[in-house]
């Protein structure tokens, strides 16, 4: 255990609160620079000096060490080289109880990787901070004597990030076979997971891809996590349940978590990131493209949503910015919307129950329009003059000529009626007419 010593003590003057954050976020992304670590905890501050003085003050207490450095580009195309921080056991044992983890989840010390100059890690580390976009707060430079105050120093803007450090985890291992504890051979490791449920995202796996492998075993590797994804293990009642959802919640849509693969290489074109984008997407078809079983309905049950996003467009953006591409969706797409499936089985029932409604509603509506057109005709009515029957204006919807044109008309059956008679009595007067001229006639005299 690291020795006790008291905070007023300590050389480079870091404050508990200062010691305590960057212990939390060493404790999971294991390895960083001061510069890296003030972006996670502190982006309100001038310069890394906070950071660094915090990392120092922690290697005294023996919680945190430096054994290598990381190169950077710097003004002019000049090369810095940074100190890399990492925990020691200590600190490992410190930062679990922090993050209120048990210490085996915590990993190692990745103090050989540090040496190693880490560049792997780093990026993660970069990827993560892209992720929190961690807001910045005012801090308050130390007053000195006799000099004049500081106007107050514009804060710089983040978006909105996703979760906390407590969220994420790192290196973590995802068994083919064997345990959570123990993988067995062929099991991917997790460059990073985060779990937000309250941000409606159950569990994130993220990979980080530097372009530094070739495309095909990226892809491999996504058909590594859908094996995994599809390892089945048994609850103590006795009931089958996929093997990841002992750690993790289920999402809120069919098929296995999503997998983000983040594209962190900096390329003179955009154009040349995407290429590798689309050809890592076309070797790892299988593993993402669902089964479409008839229009308008695809079972995405066995596939694995794989989310591409360049850590350009993640750090300006943030992660809840139109910035993801799923495969097989279009690009740029929210996170919400990216992981929405718009034809599988749920939506494919909102569909017929939408529809459903609006032939409810539609039907109700002509029901209303009728009934109202039925009042309308109720308030104009009149009783017919010759029989006494309701009789109501002309209907435009019906071409009858017998129709009551005006109020006060005979209802259709009588003016039909008294037509009939009419042209009965028109054909008897046509009938007499006839019988008389007849007679009349001598040559029906003559021939009778």
């Amino acid at each position: 255990m690291a020795r006790a010593v008291k905070a007023e003590k300590l050389p480079y003057g870091s404050t508990d609160e200062m010691r305590q954050r960057v212990l939390a976020v060493l404790g999971v992304v294991k390895v960083a620079t001061a510069a890296q670590l003030r972006q996670l905890v502190c982006p309100g501050t001038v310069d890394v000096q906070t950071a660094r003085n915090a990392c120092k003050d922690l290697a005294v207490l023996g919680l945190a060490e430096s054994v290598g450095k990381a190169t950077r580009a710097g003004k002019g195309g000049r090369k810095v080289r940074e100190d890399l921080w990492n925990l020691t056991a200590a600190g490992l044992e410190a930062a679990a109880a922090m993050l209120d983890r048990p210490a085996r989840e915590m990993g190692g010390t990745a103090r050989n990787a540090a040496a190693a100059g880490a560049p792997h890690a780093r990026k993660v580390t970069d990827v993560i901070d892209a992720f929190l976009q961690t807001p910045p707060e005012p801090t308050r430079p130390p007053v000195r004597r006799n000099a004049p105050a500081r106007p107050a120093r514009p804060l710089p803007v983040r978006p909105p990030g996703l979760g906390t450090i407590a969220s994420w985890s790192t290196e973590v291992g995802l068994p083919v076979t064997g345990t959570f504890a123990h993988p067995g051979k062929g099991s991917p490791r997790a460059d990073a997971v985060v779990v937000a449920p309250e941000m409606g995202l159950p569990v994130l796996f993220v990979e980080v891809d530097n372009g530094t492998q070739d495309p095909a075993i990226v892809a491999a590797k996504l058909d590594r996590y859908r094996a995994f994804f599809r390892r089945t293990t048994k609850t103590t009642g006795g009931r089958e349940v996929p093997m990841w959802r002992l750690l993790y919640q289920p999402p809120q849509r069919e098929g296995h978590p999503p997998v983000a693969l983040v594209f962190t290489q900096q390329a003179a074109r955009e154009e040349t990131v995407l290429a590798r984008m689309k050809t890592i997407r076309d070797l790892s078809r299988a593993c993402w493209a669902g089964r479409r079983v008839f229009e308008g309905y695809t079972d995405y049950g066995d596939t694995v949503p794989v989310l591409a996003i360049t850590l350009d467009r993640l750090r300006t953006h943030g992660p809840l910015g139109p910035v993801w591409w799923r495969y097989g969706h279009q690009p740029w797409q929210t996170l919400t919307d990216a992981l929405a499936d718009t034809d599988d089985e749920a939506a494919c029932r909102a569909r017929e129950e939408k529809r459903r409604a609006e032939d409810q509603a539609r039907q109700e509506r002509e029901r209303r329009e009728q009934e109202e057109a039925r009042r309308r005709r109720e308030t104009t009515a009149w009783p017919c003059p010759t029989c006494g029957r309701t009789t109501y204006p002309p209907d435009p919807a019906w071409d009858d000529s017998d129709q009551p044109t005006e109020p006060g008309d005979d209802c259709t059956v009588c003016a039909r009626a008294k037509e009939r008679e009419r042209q009965d009595a028109e054909a008897r007067a046509a009938a007499e007419v006839e019988a008389a001229a007849a007679r009349r006639s001598p040559l029906r005299r003559l021939f009778g």
